[in-house]
């Protein structure tokens, strides 16, 4: 795609899935647009064509730019010129078929942001991140958790100091939802996540679970070493796991403990993570984002709270808010936040300068490939009953 003068305008965006009764491609298009740096004005919003069609005026998006299929898309916008085609593409479908998708788009130049997990397997994972790297295409995995403030806010904590030594990381993400097997009455969202063949090797781990490992990830920065998992049908008849508990070995010493369920009683999105350092420990929960607590020994416990013009924030935390204390901001300022660090990144490739995209704030397709070889190890280690198995990999950041 050939690169464009600096930005004086909004980025174009093309959106794949979010047809209607769809959930996450909606998110999508309000986080993208949320901070007016970008407008959509293309999708293939149904593998359906019909629906496809149909869905367009939901988003505002014209007839003629309303395709059938994403070949449909790419074809088309391709053959447009520079000041009228998409910068990028969403992915908002289900996982077998995240890989052709992105595949398709990066090699024709185009920039990607893709829902989480990656990808079908590591191995379409792992192929799609050396063609990000030949293409140097700017590739965003949304692991929205990472955008909220104080998440934000523990990352940088840890990383200057203020914890010491990490010695333990304990993450949980709590669901109830499937406690019964929704699966069986074609419920959409119920359907696809549970089916082997559109969602992978693991369910509840797979869709969940990697939220909470990856938020250990990120806020501590630790790289991992080794993992043993044990994951857990509960409801009878259900093909993918729908409870799970792995510990993690880290190659600093420290361990952590990921625990992820789908069929707890009235939980909704409870995600959590608890760290425990040296000098102090951390505690930050989803449901209720704009707060944080820290305890060190002996000193009554810390409550920060999300306010940028508080001199305890960081400047990354400062930068991730957008209003005053005291106003509750959540789940859609969070996954803005992964789009407006990738639009950096954006506007910088069509200015004609190259990217690191190792360095990045928003979770990229190394992050990706971290997310599908923890589900494939602890799939590998659950069929061992626990056994413990390597979680080392090439493109693990810290």
């Amino acid at each position: 795609m050939p690169v464009n003068a600096p930005l004086n305008r909004k980025l174009r965006m093309g959106l794949v899935g979010g047809g209607q009764g769809a959930f996450i491609g909606r998110v999508h298009a309000t986080a993208a647009i949320l901070d007016n740096r970008a407008v959509l004005v293309a999708g293939a919003l149904s593998a359906d064509p019909a629906k496809a069609k149909a869905s367009a005026p939901d988003y505002d998006i014209k007839p003629e730019r309303a395709y059938a299929s994403y070949q449909e898309m790419l074809t088309a916008e391709s053959k447009l010129p520079a000041s009228e085609r998409i910068d990028f593409v969403s992915i908002a479908t289900p996982n077998h078929t995240h890989f052709e998708i992105a595949k398709a788009f990066a090699e024709a130049g185009f920039n990607v942001m893709c829902d989480k997990p990656l990808t079908f397997d590591l191995a379409q994972a792992e192929e799609l991140a050396k063609i990000v790297q030949k293409t140097s295409v700017v590739f965003a995995v949304t692991h929205n958790y990472t955008g909220y403030p104080l998440v934000r806010q523990a990352r940088d904590m840890i990383r200057s100091g203020e914890l010491g030594e990490i010695n333990a990381i304990r993450a949980t993400y709590v669901q109830g939802w499937l406690r019964r097997r929704l699966e069986r009455d074609k419920q959409k969202q119920a359907s696809w996540r549970t089916d082997p063949k559109r969602s992978g090797a693991a369910g509840c781990f797979g869709d969940i679970g990697t939220h909470a490992y990856n938020l250990s990830r990120f806020i501590t920065g630790l790289l991992p070493d080794q993992v043993s998992c044990v994951l857990k049908t509960f409801e009878a008849g259900r093909e993918l796991d729908d409870y799970g508990v792995a510990a993690v070995r880290y190659q600093n010493g420290g361990l952590g403990t990921v625990t992820a369920s789908q069929i707890s009683h009235g939980r909704e999105n409870d995600l959590w993570i608890e760290v425990d350092g040296t000098k102090g420990a951390l505690e930050w929960h989803q449901e209720e984002p704009n707060k944080m607590l820290f305890r060190v020994n002996g000193q009554p416990h810390r409550l920060y709270t999300r306010d940028p013009n508080a001199p305890f924030m960081t400047e990354t935390g400062k930068a991730s808010c957008r209003l005053p204390s005291g106003h509750p901001e959540a789940f859609f300022e969070a996954f803005a936040n992964i789009y407006t660090a990738a639009y950096a990144d954006m506007v910088t490739r069509a200015g004609g300068h190259k990217i690191d995209g190792s360095k990045s704030l928003y979770p990229n397709v190394a992050d990706g490939v971290d997310g599908m070889n923890f589900i494939t190890q602890c799939v590998a280690s659950s069929k061992q009953d626990g056994h413990w198995v390597s979680l080392k990999h090439p493109l693990c950041r810290s």
